[in-house]
């Protein structure tokens, strides 16, 4: 079953397209999840808080070197608000700011390991061009 037809539940051929002759639109929740996940950074994110648990932005911005404070902000930010990522704040000299992924950040995981299992076969050898098969 396609992406889109088990998103929105119809199954191939049924009501999701409007004639034969259009090609098959894509899932919009897929859309918005790979768009989501899918913004510069924000999977390097994702995937070092579902390693480390609850980290610190210090710890998090270490984790990922290349990453600006700027946009690592910006990110989390945006994760907070779609409900990835909660924000603590811990009060006492200093205070200290804990981030965590939420059960629906969490859920990720499986998606996440199957999309690290698909870069470790197919990029790893990236300056060396594949066979193609024909």
């Amino acid at each position: 079953m396609s992406l889109h037809a088990e998103a929105t539940g119809t199954a191939p051929g049924g009501s999701a397209r409007a004639s034969a002759d259009e090609p098959p639109a894509c899932c919009p929740y897929y859309h918005e999840a790979v768009e989501l996940i899918g913004r510069r950074w924000t999977g390097a994110i994702v995937a070092v808080l579902m390693d480390g648990g609850s980290m610190r932005f210090s710890e998090i911005s270490h984790a990922v070197p290349e990453l600006s404070d700027r946009l690592l902000s910006e990110r989390m930010k945006e994760l907070e608000a779609r409900g990835v990522v909660t924000r603590h704040v811990e009060a006492g000299p200093p205070v200290k700011v804990v981030y965590e992924l939420t059960d629906m950040g969490r859920s990720l995981e499986p998606a996440l390991q199957a999309l690290k299992s698909w870069a470790r076969e197919w990029l790893r050898d990236h300056d060396q061009p594949r066979a193609r098969s024909l």
